[in-house]
Order: structure tokens, then C-alpha cells, then sequence
């Protein structure tokens, strides 16, 4: 039985690293055990690593779930300094995507349901309300 993930990002400054991805996740590291090494939860049972070491090649992305795609992007282009952030939708697909690296090439993004009603159905789902 799986019941929980874990996806893990290497950086080369941990220091530079942590800072980053508190920014980009609004919030301070739920467990850091050792030197090195920090967890997000998520969502639930979901945990982002952030890893000092080097970084994977061609990894990801990794893409996060939203309710606002265009002001998250615009928070993180003005925060974090993102050079290129495109915003891309298909007809075909139910989410509009936007995929952007990290200082250490590590390939990110978010992504937001087009019908809301899904995303609400999701969010309840998954948070157990």
C-alpha cells in the first residue's frame, strides 16, 4: 500500500537553497533532521526535499497545483527573480501550465484546473473536508 510520496531537488548551496524554496512555498521547512537537508509537506502525505548536493540533469518538472496561476507566477517572477515563465494551455487538457527552473537547473511549475469545480472537488478530496 502507498500512502505517502517524497520528491527530492539537489542544490549546491544549501544555504541559497533553503531561502529559495521558502519563498517559493510561503512557508519555513516542516522537518529539517540534519545539516543539508529539509521537508515540505505539501499537501498531506506530499513532501518536497531540498537536498545539497548535485543537482539531477533533465529531471521534472515538478508541478504544483494552484488556484491562481498568473499571480503565482507574477509572485515568483518579482520574489525569486524567474527569468522565464511562460503561462501554456491546450484545448484538449483541463489545466493551464507553466514550467520554470530554480538557480541549479532543477525544472519546476504549477499548473491550474480550467474548470473550477474540479479543482474544488480535488482540493476537498485530498485535504479530507
Amino acid at each position: 500500500m502507498i500512502f505517502e510520496i517524497t520528491n527530492q531537488v539537489r542544490v549546491t548551496d544549501f544555504k541559497e537553497g533553503y531561502k529559495w524554496y521558502e519563498a517559493l512555498l510561503s512557508k519555513k521547512a516542516d522537518f529539517i533532521p540534519h545539516d543539508g537537508f529539509a521537508e515540505w509537506e505539501i499537501i498531506p502525505g506530499c513532501w518536497l526535499q531540498v537536498a545539497e548536493g548535485t543537482p539531477s540533469e533533465e529531471s521534472g518538472p515538478l508541478r504544483l497545483g494552484v488556484t491562481d496561476i498568473i499571480a503565482e507566477r507574477d509572485r515568483l517572477v518579482k520574489e525569486l527573480e524567474i527569468d522565464e515563465f511562460e503561462i501554456y494551455s491546450r484545448e484538449e487538457v483541463s489545466a493551464k501550465w507553466g514550467t520554470f527552473t530554480d538557480p541549479w537547473g532543477n525544472r519546476l511549475g504549477l499548473f491550474e484546473y480550467l474548470d473550477k469545480k474540479e479543482e474544488n472537488d480535488r482540493i476537498k478530496t485530498i485535504l479530507g473536508v
